[in-house]
């Protein structure tokens, strides 16, 4: 009978997926020799574990998600042999193999519902926060806000009290983006405080820090804060940059949507043009960009329209640059209504609404926000159709003055009368 380590090689030099699929698992099924060394043990104990990576990542590429979590249930009665920071170290690669695997969240959840409660009945209790942490991220990207911050709760509480900083620092930070989700943007800074107070009592590894400053960004570009926003989007990139990390791009993105936030579009060109960014410049993500920024430039709504249907999937994916979007879309619409608008005093709203190249109902609800904002003087007559705009209103300052003098009279007065009190 082939020893472990023959069967091992056979099923790596394999080109049949099924016969490498019979060959790992029949290196998992036989048992070790009660008679063998210890070194001998711990050497079949190794081939098992590559074993057992090895179909992992055979299911992996063959994007079987059912498959990927049997082995993590295999693994299970594996690992009760193996030193406890092996067994979370082989749990994590497994559950790694479920990152390109698409659709297959719901999947990964439920595998990690079972291994957490494992890890309970085992006392196994760093791995138990590992598993629980990567459970609060798939929460967040499937949007269950409500069982995330629950779970984020009870974490905080735990880790609070071993003092693991590293992993505090990660379930901060999970913390600042649920809450950003939900909109609660003073509860979002407030995590992403602690989880910086948590980062600078240790050595904070570069890809955490990029986290950390993304999200920071992302925060600032909330509050409009685009410059601030911008600073921390280039940390983040040239960190990632520097690590070939796939993430880099999505922080470009972000640097060159606050350049445009900024008003200042042809910014756009010379950044692409930085050596770190250079190897980007021809991707379609960024390509998207760039189309918004001509739009932009040109104050052409048509050209904007055309760039967000364009590129979809590009602009519509990621929540920050779609929501920064949608408002300046509403500036761009704005300004041009104002330019349109500016030389009338009575303008019918069927010609500014083919002027702006818009339905005539978003454009009349438009109109009336804009009055109501007092960005525009005017009233919609819905009965002729028609915007009557008036001139900005002159504020009269002769009441302001005389309260003013009146005030200063009063202090006169109550000034002469402490003088008469004291001659007396």
């Amino acid at each position: 009978m082939p020893s472990k380590e023959e069967l091992l090689k056979e099923a790596n030099s394999s080109s049949d997926p099924k016969r490498a699929e019979a060959l790992y698992r029949e290196i998992l099924a036989s048992p070790i020799s009660e008679h063998a060394s210890t070194e001998e043990r711990e050497a079949e104990l190794r081939q098992q574990e590559a074993a057992l990576v090895k179909l992992g990542e055979l299911y992996r590429d063959q994007n079987n998600a059912h498959g990927v979590a049997e082995v993590i249930k295999l693994s299970r009665g594996f690992v009760s042999s193996i030193a406890k920071a092996k067994t979370a170290k082989l749990i994590r690669t497994l559950l790694d193999c479920f990152n390109t695997i698409p659709n297959s969240q719901k999947i990964q959840m439920d595998v990690l519902h079972e291994n957490i409660e494992w890890s309970k009945r085992e006392k196994r209790i760093f791995l138990k926060h590992s598993l629980e942490t990567r459970l609060v991220g798939l929460q967040l990207d499937t949007q269950q806000y409500k069982p995330a911050l629950a779970l984020i709760e009870t974490l905080l509480t735990e880790l609070k009290r071993l003092d693991d900083k590293m992993v505090l620092t990660e379930v901060h930070l999970l913390e600042s983006r649920v809450y950003r989700g939900i909109g609660n943007l003073a509860k979002a800074k407030a995590a992403l405080t602690s989880a910086r107070t948590a980062a600078n009592s240790i050595y904070c590894p570069p890809h955490l820090q990029a986290r950390l400053d993304l999200q920071s960004g992302i925060l600032h570009a909330e509050d409009k804060d685009y410059t601030t926003a911008y600073s921390y989007f280039y940390e983040t990139f040239e960190n990632l940059s520097t690590q070939d990390d796939p993430s880099a791009l999505g922080a470009l993105k972000y640097m060159l949507l606050c350049k445009v936030m900024l008003n200042l579009p042809e910014d756009v060109t010379s950044l692409l043009s930085i050596k770190l960014a250079s190897k980007y410049a021809q991707l379609r993500d960024v390509e998207s960009m760039r189309a918004i920024a001509r739009a932009h430039q040109k104050r052409n709504l048509a050209d904007f329209e055309k760039a967000l249907k364009d590129y979809q999937q590009e602009l519509s994916s990621d929540t920050t640059i779609r929501t920064h979007l949608s408002a300046l879309y509403d500036t761009l619409l704005e300004q041009n209504l104002l330019r349109i608008v500016e030389p009338y005093s009575v303008v019918e709203i069927e010609y500014v609404a083919q002027q702006v190249g818009q339905g005539r109902q978003a454009v009349e609800l438009k109109l009336s926000q804009m009055i109501l904002d007092k960005v525009l003087h005017g009233v919609l007559d819905q009965g002729r159709g028609c915007l009557l705009i008036f001139e900005e209103p002159q504020a009269d300052r002769a009441y302001g003055a005389a309260i003013d003098t009146l005030e200063q009279v009063g202090k006169v007065v109550d000034s002469l009368y402490a003088k008469t009190v004291k001659l007396a």
